[in-house]
This record gives structure tokens, sequence and C-alpha cells, in this order.
């Protein structure tokens, strides 16, 4: 425990040496798309393409690198990962948008954390999450809600309908009702009929009935492509623009259960979406699109000619970080930590305020390091 908080110590006092930076010398930048793969190495691409002789639109984006995924835990989980890339922060294992200590799927709040979709709503950007996992899945949480434990699915529902998100659309949760929804302003969908027929710009929270498509030729539920389009055109109709991210979850869960074909049609599903947005960026002009990982799954290595899973759990490989529309977040062939790409990406939309940013929680916890913290900046 004293190792813990000694690491939530230093992590604090990191970030209050960081400098904080604005383009403003440079037009900001008016719409972000965001697009994470969960659990996506660079061999899951090579191994794709390889086995099923596909070319994949990701790889012609110009700038191509790699991102660090460590957590403060070490071996990242999604949770403290999709919170690096939510709010440029380092977190431990199992925090959603936060600094805490959580033991299994409880946990005390130190401090809360900023993310990139409430950066970029005080700056009156529409905003957007959509995948294809459920509400509650770590990824989207670390958008839409900070709580100490990833399992807190209750909490985390309870702040999504309150998030300021223009769209979420995602697999149902079982928590959302049409009821809970409608009565915090949503206009509820469950279909992809309904998605077509949205007034542009209106308010929308999906719970599809099944899990979201994560097989290509599935036509039964809501292909993660077509959302992609869906959601671009709701939230494109705004002067100050939109920040949007898309998660393409199966990657990782069929790499969890080491099931290549699978895995395969879940990132040739998601590089359609990737397709569809790089195709709206280069007709808008004014969009960056920004693919990675959270983190890998499955340890795929080479083997002989082919590849292979090697463990059904995360490694601490590097992933790929592929960029359009800026040179500012990645060089070619270059590593990057893992908080960089969001703290980035705040500087190129113009955010002005600080970030990454945290706010202490009011408890006694949040209390304590508040003081040590203002003790140790003395």
């Amino acid at each position: 425990m004293k190792k813990v908080l000694s690491l939530v110590l230093a992590a604090l006092m990191l970030l209050s040496a960081l400098p904080f930076f604005a383009y403003a010398d440079d037009k900001p930048v008016k719409n972000v798309i965001y697009m994470i793969g969960d659990g996506m190495g660079e061999n899951h691409l090579e191994w794709t393409k390889k086995e099923l002789g596909v070319t994949l639109t990701m790889d012609s984006m110009p700038y191509k690198g790699y991102r660090i995924t460590d957590s403060l835990s070490g071996l990242t989980d999604s949770a403290a990962g999709g919170t690096a890339l939510s709010c440029g922060l380092l977190a431990f294992n199992s925090n959603v948008g936060t600094c805490s200590i959580s033991i299994g799927s409880v946990g005390v709040v130190i401090a809360n954390y900023e993310n990139l979709c409430e950066a970029s709503q005080r700056m009156g950007k529409k905003t957007g999450v959509v995948t294809s996992d459920s509400n509650t899945g770590a990824t989207p949480a670390a958008f839409s809600a900070h709580t100490a434990a990833r399992g807190e699915a209750s909490k985390i529902s309870a702040q999504q309908l309150e998030c300021g998100l223009d769209l979420l659309w995602t697999a149902a949760d079982g928590i959302i009702t049409e009821e809970s929804a409608t009565k915090a302003g949503w206009q509820f969908v469950d279909s992809m009929d309904e998605i077509y027929n949205l007034e542009p710009g209106s308010k929308s929270l999906a719970q599809f009935s099944g899990k979201i498509q994560y097989k290509t030729g599935n036509e039964d539920d809501a292909p993660l492509s077509e959302l992609t389009n869906e959601a671009i055109k709701q939230l494109d109709n705004d002067e100050n623009g939109f920040f949007l991210m898309i998660e393409g979850a199966h990657i990782d869960k069929y790499s969890h259960s080491n099931i290549k074909e699978d895995m395969m049609k879940s990132l040739v599903e998601f590089d359609k979406a990737v397709e569809n947005a790089l195709a709206f960026a280069e007709e808008d002009g004014e969009t960056i699109v920004v693919v990675t990982a959270d983190h890998e799954t499955g340890g795929i290595t080479p083997d002989g000619d082919s590849y292979k899973f090697t463990k059904g759990s995360h490694s601490r490989a590097n992933v790929p970080l592929r960029v359009y529309g800026t040179d500012v977040i990645v060089g070619n062939g270059e590593t990057v930590k893992n908080v960089t790409v969001a703290r980035n990406v705040s500087k190129l939309i113009g955010n002005e305020s600080p970030f990454p940013s945290y706010s202490f929680a009011p408890n006694i916890l949040g209390s304590i390091f508040k003081a040590l913290f203002s003790l140790f900046k003395k």
C-alpha cells in the first residue's frame, strides 16, 4: 500500500511540472476522429494481411509510428489504457478516468481526470462515443465517466446519462433503459433503421439488442463501419466541429480467446470504419484521424512464415499509431509515450486550458493527497 500511495503522489507531482501549450500561431483542428482497435498490436495487422491476402486502409495513413502502453500498474488493462488515451494521464489498472485505489470492483477515487470529450465540450464542440462493446466497457467508459473501478457498471451508466455527449451508440449494458435515457434528455434508439432516420444533430443514445457486428458479413446487427458514417453525419453540423471516439472492441475479445478467424474479421470491419473516417477527412479538409490501440492482446509473434498467439492475455508490446492530417502526434517510425497522444490532440484543437487536468476527489483520501501535493510543491 505504501508503494501505491507513493506512486500516486509521484504521478500527480509529475503533472504539476508539465508544460501546457496551445498552438496559438496555427489554425486549430476543427474535427477529430479518434479510433481505437482494442487489443490491436502490429502483428495483428501483419497476420491478418498475410492470412487473408488483404490490404488495410490504416496502412495508407501518412504518419505511422508506435505507442507504449504501460500503466502505473505496469502491464496495462483496458481501463488504464483507455484513461491514458482519453485523459493523457497514467492510472492504475481498473481506474476509469481517475487516479484511484481499487480492490476488485470497488475503490476510492483520489483524483478525477478530465477527458478529451469534456475538453472538447468546453470548446463548444459536439462529442460522440461509438463502440462495438457495451457502454460500460472500459474504453467507452474512459471517455464518458469517472470511477475508481471498471466494474462499477451502475455508476458508469448513471454518469454517462449526464455526461454531455451528443451521441453514445453501443451494445446494451442491461442497465440503461429507454425510460431512463428519455428522462435524461436522450433520443433512445435500438436499431440501424432508427439510426438512419435520426434528425442530424439530435442527442441520441443507442442500445442495440445484441452485440454490435464484429464479423464482416453479419447483417443482423449494426456494422461499426456504418455506425462511423452515421455518427459523422450526426456530429458534422456545428461550426465549432466535433470529437468522435470509435472503438472496435472485438479484436481484443477474440484475441483473448485465441480465435484467429474472428479476430481477423473483427479487424477487417474496424479497418472499414477507418476507411470511412478517412474518406470524410479527405473531403472535409479540417479533420484529423488517429488510429491506435489501448494495448496488445494475445502476444502474437512470428511463427515460421506465419504468426501465432502465445497467450490469452495482454502483453507489453508497443501498439500501432497511425495518423492522418498532422505530423504533430507521431513521426514515421517514432515511438511515443501512451499519454502524449491525448495531450497533442488537446493542443491541436486549440484547447487553451490546462490539459491534462485533474481535480482531487471530495473525500478524505482526496483531501489528504491535496494537502500532501500542496506541501511537496512548496
